[in-house]
């Protein structure tokens, strides 16, 4: 099993095959690297190097009691860049994960180490509801996040998936038993702690300035039934504040559609890596 340690100790675990130029995958919340599984396969087969890791208090890496912020996950993506000297990479980050693509690649991405950026689902430039953000989400909503963990967390991993992460909730929608419980599994593979941290991380982090650093072109791609980011705030205003960016909006996807369609996603991404 792949991992390096950080300077704080913390075991970071990633997988990295293949050669080529190499993509890296960020996850979201409470999820691991096996989320990229249909990805990574993809562009292995295409001839890239495909590198995932889990997030610090995520997967099989440390349960961590700190660090628990997007500083620190920009800092740990930004060692394991090092770690595996990454040059020219291309970073696609999935609802938290694209958090964490955009403080990196702002703050790390410089001296020809990032190419590109995807984000898809992602939660900047902010989810919570401010004065400054008044189309946002309230921080009830967080709150019950929390306090649904608390209770019980096997159950509230449950209930995600199996409703609005992948539309199953939605009239006519065709429930996928496999991916809720590897939703379930990757989840409670995780510590409670770090996820209860990353809950105010996701949520709470202003990403506005991060997105008006990146130089590099910027893939944004949502869906717009996403019932877990809403695109109307996130994605369409995330657009408006990247220098090179392009927006790509699909009808009637739901927030995880990059396992329930990935036979759309995919050749989109494609497509703009080679572009």
């Amino acid at each position: 099993m792949s991992t390096f340690t950080t300077r704080d100790g913390t075991e970071i675990f990633y997988k990295d095959w293949g050669t080529g130029q190499p993509i890296v995958f960020h996850h979201g919340w409470p999820l691991s690297a096996d989320d990229w599984d249909n990805q990574m396969l993809f562009f292995l087969d295409k001839g890239y190097r495909v590198i995932a890791h889990d997030r610090r208090g995520h997967g099989r890496s440390t349960q961590t009691a700190i660090g628990n912020e997007m500083d620190t996950y920009a800092a740990d993506v930004a060692a394991l860049v090092a770690h595996l000297d990454l040059k020219g990479a291309v970073h696609i980050g999935h609802s938290t994960g694209g958090g964490e693509v955009a403080r990196y690649v702002a703050r790390y991405g410089g001296e020809g180490r990032v190419a590109k950026a995807v984000l898809i689902g992602a939660v900047p430039p902010i989810m919570l509801k401010t004065d400054n953000n008044p189309g946002g989400l309230p921080i009830e909503v967080f709150d019950g996040f929390r306090a649904a963990l608390v209770a019980n967390r096997a159950q509230f991993y449950k209930d995600v998936p199996a409703g609005p992460f992948y539309g199953f909730n939605r009239e006519g929608a065709k429930l996928s038993q496999g991916a809720v419980d590897n939703w379930w599994r990757q989840g409670m593979m995780g510590g409670a702690k770090a996820h209860y941290d990353c809950i105010e991380a996701f949520s709470e982090t202003d990403f506005t300035e991060d997105l008006r650093k990146i130089d590099v072109p910027v893939l944004i791609m949502h869906g717009d039934d996403d019932q877990i980011v809403p695109i109307a705030d996130s994605a369409l205003l995330a657009a408006e504040l990247v220098k090179h960016g392009t927006l790509k909006v699909y009808e009637g996807l739901p927030h995880g559609m990059c396992t329930t369609h990935p036979e759309i996603i995919n050749p989109d991404l494609l497509a703009f890596i080679q572009s």
